[in-house]
């Protein structure tokens, strides 16, 4: 017999198993000895009232636990029609799984390096502080998503069910916990590997990978007044042809939208966000957030998520990481840019989160001009102006949070865990005026929501520009592009997703509408 029941459950209960069964079976209102196993569904830490777990547990009472089985039912796809996937991050690599499973052979084109060097190369940046702008914290294997704390949840209700998502993860390699967390992270440091073991398997069924390799163009065919996408052409005159191409290429792959704007294929601007990451000692976000508990020792390193309303724009955050690190994520020369990781163990001594302030058009009405490349232009200008101030370096300007707030330079600056050098700077006087405004206002009424998140003791990094695509490339109710037939856009590169459940999810409905769509294409 099994049960499933609901139970608030102290730290010390959670943690422990010998209190855990005690605290079930009284609950379930069942001795103890009648059950065999307790088998956590779901968890979630509340904090509010008191440090609970809400929890949802299954117990089995005189009958063995059976553990999931999370294999994917992959065919062989050696001879089966070929599907091109342009970038190996989260979109494109869950695109290939699941066209295992559809009878199609995925052939995966990835600018960047397999993960393991990718790892030597971003290490070389952090000693020369050059960019290589095909291997980087952003471009190659796994994506930006590799080295952004490896958080599996959206924000997202209408994307569908993510535990497909989370199956795949837990089948290679990733702990079967992140099928019940609320808010489930894998951490960079296993995230490699697990893309590795992703490889194996799309490379053992048929698939096939192309790394080092630049895609410049696609392959239109003309029949009438239709184009239909067959294929792409690298930046070495090497073509790949397929039945149709799902293009995966990241927010940060800025040379497809002007390939897109050159050709006069459709593009449409989309808002976006730009900020700042807020770093605060990792013990002072505890001790906010758990209000000092006695049971703080039971407790993985507290996070948070706050957002506001400033004139109009929304101030929130994002890609919190807690005790994490900050990033040089930069893909090219004349750029600054940070972003926030953190191991499996979360062990650092600081707490970092993105802060940012959305951005629509009619916030850069001085680049009208560049029609849907409008904001992609704001982007790289903002992005363009932090790298100069620095001394043109990868450096990360730093200010205190209150000192940016109040509009003054800090006569000196808190430790930092970013990776590289800082610059002490004036923060409030290098972002755009309404970016500046808006933060300092956002960040004090944080305050009000966690009493001590406004604290000289934090500090502000910049710029966090890449929170999401600048452009959209459109696709109608089919998921094509509505110019380029067999043409399927996905992915944070696309504008459609933001983060890598909602990223690999949407690769995933782009190959099952593909899929259904075989008949035709053939």
């Amino acid at each position: 017999m099994r049960k499933i029941i609901d139970i608030d459950l102290r730290p010390q209960e959670y943690t422990s198993p010998t209190l855990l069964l005690k605290a079930a079976a009284r609950s379930a209102a069942i001795p103890e000895s009648e059950i065999s196993h307790v088998q956590i569904l779901r968890r979630s830490l509340d904090s509010r009232r008191g440090i609970r777990y809400h929890t949802t547990v299954e117990l089995y009472c005189h009958e063995p636990f059976v553990p999931a089985d999370y294999r994917g039912l992959y065919q062989d796809c050696h001879t089966k029609p070929s599907v091109i996937i342009v970038g190996a991050g989260p979109a494109g690599l869950f695109a290939a799984l699941r066209a295992l499973e559809c009878g199609l052979r995925p052939v995966i084109i990835e600018r960047g390096q397999p993960v393991q060097q990718r790892a030597l190369d971003i290490a070389l940046l952090g000693r020369t502080r050059q960019v290589n702008p095909e291997s980087n914290w952003c471009f190659g294997e796994g994506g930006a998503g590799t080295y952004s704390d490896g958080k599996l949840y959206t924000r997202s209700t209408k994307r569908g069910d993510t535990t497909y998502v989370i199956q795949r993860f837990i089948e290679h390699g990733a702990d079967p916990a992140i099928a019940i967390d609320a808010h489930a992270h894998i951490g960079t440091d296993r995230l490699s590997g697990i893309i590795a073991n992703m490889r194996n398997t799309i490379l053992g069924h048929g698939g096939e990978y192309h790394f080092s390799t630049h895609v410049t163009d696609l392959l239109v065919q003309r029949s009438g007044a239709e184009q239909r996408v067959c294929g792409v052409l690298d930046s070495q005159g090497n073509e790949y042809r397929g039945i149709a191409v799902i293009l995966a290429t990241g927010h940060s792959a800025r040379d497809i939208y002007r390939l897109f704007s050159s050709k006069g294929w459709l593009l449409q601007p989309k808002p976006f966000a730009l900020g700042i990451r807020v770093e605060h000692p990792q013990s002072l976000i505890n001790e906010i957030q758990y209000h000092r508990s006695p049971d703080m020792r039971f407790l993985p390193p507290a996070a948070y998520s706050l957002t506001t309303q400033v004139d109009n724009h929304g101030v929130f955050s994002f890609c919190m990481c807690p005790g994490g690190v900050i990033v040089p994520a930069a893909t090219g020369s004349g750029q600054q840019v940070v972003n926030g990781m953190s191991n499996s163990s979360r062990n650092s001594p600081y707490a970092n989160s993105g802060i940012a302030v959305t951005v629509g058009l009619d916030d850069a009405p001085q680049y009208a001009d560049y029609g849907p490349l409008a904001l992609l232009h704001f982007q790289e200008d903002v992005e363009r102006t932090i790298f100069q101030a620095v001394g043109n370096t990868i450096s990360a300007p730093i200010q205190r949070l209150t000192d940016f707030c109040q509009g003054v330079m800090s006569r000196n600056n808190n430790p930092s865990n970013y990776i590289g050098p800082t610059v002490n700077s004036p923060l409030h006087q290098l972002l755009p005026p309404f970016i500046t405004r808006c933060l300092q206002q956002g960040l004090k009424q944080f305050d009000s929501k966690m009493h001590g998140f406004y604290t000289s003791q934090a500090s502000i990094l910049a710029v966090e520009s890449r929170t999401s695509s600048p452009v959209r490339i459109p696709r109608d109710e089919t998921m094509q592009h509505p110019q380029l037939r067999g043409l399927y856009p996905c992915g944070e590169g696309a504008g459609y997703a933001g983060g890598i459940v909602s990223s690999a999810m949407d690769g995933i409905k782009a190959v099952e509408t593909l899929s259904s769509h075989i008949s035709q294409i053939s």
